[in-house]
Parts: structure tokens; C-alpha cells; sequence
């Protein structure tokens, strides 16, 4: 399975990174392969200075190893080695009116310490996937929103009507800032350790989570390619980074992916590519009233059944 699923983020990279190429137009993504130390390792594509896209990464990564003291913690399990790959993504695109996009899908499995990493030969006492992608708009528009969730329910409905709803929800729990008591986007899909049960075998849930990956540039690249060229003044601009300041609030502060790589001795350069490259905090700013950046405001106070 692990080996399965690395093959396949292998190739929605290459997918992903060609679609959003074809968006930009003149920015191509930067390659970079590295080794972790410990085992495993990466290969890191970054887009920067386009003529959509500011800064964004489409990464993938294979690691394996000794299960670090504070995972062990965190799984609450004893000594175990492990192996972990998934393919991340974080698009900053310039425009405000184009909104921040986040996609992640990984495979984990964990194994006895009685034979040697290396062998390929171990007893698995634990595997799941996890994952989803989530919509972060600086400006609001409804029908971006709609068509995201109905492109995610879509891929759900497809394997059980009740995923949707279920992992619609786990999105809202999850990425909820909860020191400014807000949500971080409009939200999506979430969903983490994905087991075999009776009724999903693992690959039942390889078919969901690969079927979710494909969804991806169909929910993603309609709202880019509609609100690209839409017209922003200076101070919209000033908004968008203000906001993306909530944004990385969340990574470094709540979000388990950047725990994990930092953890495990993860490439920082990968694991921080996450930030935007322009952010600002402002103390105590808040949006004047009725105004277009208030209405955004009041739709992540709560969440919205977008479909």
C-alpha cells in the first residue's frame, strides 16, 4: 500500500504542478530533492513570483524511522518505527480576490522494532490515511464557495453519501483558530486516520482519498481562472495580507502537518513553505462596518452549509 500511494502522489504532483503552470502562464515550478538524515526524504516544487501565483508549494515526501519520543506521545504507543509519505500543497496567489488554497494526502503506517527498517520485510501494527483540501478567500464570493464544496462533496458521494457532511465538518473543527475564535477559510474536506473496518477495507479508503486528490484542480483552478484579472486597489491588498497574517498564525500555532515535520527532523525549507512572502499584523485592526472585508469576517464567526 505505502508503496501504492507513493506512486500515486508522485504522479498528482506532476499533475498539479502542470495545471497550475498552465494557469500562471509564466512562472514554472522550482525543483528541489533532498534527503532526511534519519531516512526517507523529498522532492520540494515551489512556484514564486508569477503572474497569478506569489508564492505557493506542491510538495511530496517518503520518511521512515524510529517514531520520535514526542510522536510516541502523540499516538500514544511505545518504541515503533514508522513510515509516513504524503503530497501538501499551499497556493498564495497575488490577487485578493483570488483566495489561499491548502490540499494534503498521507499515508502512515507504523511497525514492531523486532526486525530492521531496511528489510522491507515488517509486521504493520497500525496504518491510515488522512487529508483534504480547504478554501481560504480573502474577499467573498458565494459561488467560489459553492462550487469548492460541491466539487468535494461530489468526490465523497461517490464512495458514501454520509463523507461528506462527516469530513465537511472535521474541516470546520479543524481549521478554527480558536485564540481569535474564527475560522481559518470557507473550509472543505478533513479527514485523519482513515483505519480498515469491516465496512472500509484500506483500499476502499485508497480509492476515497485518491478520488479526492483528483478533485482537486476541478474545485481549484474554475475560481482562479474567474477572479485572476479582477481589478484590487492598494488597500485591498493591505487587507489580503492582514489576513494572511491569521494564516500563518494557524501553521505555526494549531496545525499538526508543520508539528509532525518539525518533530521528525522534516526539511524546514519544505515544511515553512507554507508562509506567504508578504504579511502584515496590524494591532487591533478592525474592518469598517458593512464594508466588503467585514462580510468575510462574519462568514468565519460561524460555519456555512455551502451546499
Amino acid at each position: 500500500m505505502k508503496n501504492k500511494f507513493y506512486t500515486y502522489i508522485q504522479t498528482l504532483q506532476d499533475q498539479i504542478c502542470k495545471g497550475l503552470e498552465a494557469m500562471d502562464g509564466v512562472a514554472q515550478f522550482r525543483e528541489d530533492l533532498w534527503d532526511r538524515p534519519e531516512g526517507g526524504g523529498g522532492r520540494t516544487r515551489v512556484i514564486e513570483n508569477g503572474s497569478v501565483f506569489e508564492k505557493g508549494g506542491v510538495n511530496i515526501s517518503a520518511v521512515h524511522g524510529k517514531l520520535p519520543d514526542s510522536m510516541q506521545k502523540l499516538f500514544n504507543v511505545g518504541k515503533a518505527d514508522f513510515f509516513a509519505c504524503g503530497l501538501s500543497l499551499v497556493i498564495h496567489p497575488k490577487n485578493p480576490m483570488v483566495p489561499t488554497v491548502h490540499a494534503n494526502w498521507r499515508y502512515f503506517e507504523m511497525y514492531d522494532t523486532s526486525t530492521e527498517l531496511s528489510t522491507g520485510n515488517r509486521k504493520v501494527i497500525n496504518s491510515w490515511f488522512g487529508g483534504g483540501q480547504d478554501l481560504t478567500p480573502y474577499y467573498l464570493f458565494e459561488e467560489d464557495a459553492i462550487h469548492f464544496h460541491l466539487t468535494c462533496k461530489t468526490a465523497c458521494d461517490k464512495h458514501n453519501p454520509d463523507f461528506y457532511p462527516k469530513y465537511k465538518k472535521q474541516c470546520d473543527d479543524y481549521f478554527w483558530n480558536a485564540h481569535r475564535n474564527e475560522a481559518r477559510g470557507v473550509g472543505g474536506l478533513f479527514f485523519d486516520y482513515l483505519k480498515a473496518t469491516k465496512a472500509q477495507s484500506m483500499q476502499d479508503w485508497f480509492n476515497f482519498v485518491t478520488e479526492v486528490g483528483n478533485s482537486f484542480l476541478d474545485a481549484y483552478v474554475p475560481i482562479v481562472a474567474k477572479r485572476k484579472d479582477l481589478p484590487f486597489t492598494p488597500e485591498q491588498r493591505t487587507w489580503q495580507e492582514i489576513r494572511r497574517g491569521r494564516y500563518v498564525e494557524f501553521n505555526l500555532v494549531h496545525d499538526k502537518g508543520t508539528l509532525f515535520g518539525l518533530k521528525t527532523n522534516g526539511r524546514i525549507e519544505s515544511i515553512l513553505m507554507s508562509l506567504p512572502p508578504h504579511v502584515q499584523w496590524h494591532y487591533d485592526h478592525r474592518p469598517v462596518s458593512e464594508s466588503e472585508e467585514e462580510k468575510i469576517i462574519k462568514v468565519l464567526e460561524k460555519p456555512v452549509d455551502w451546499v
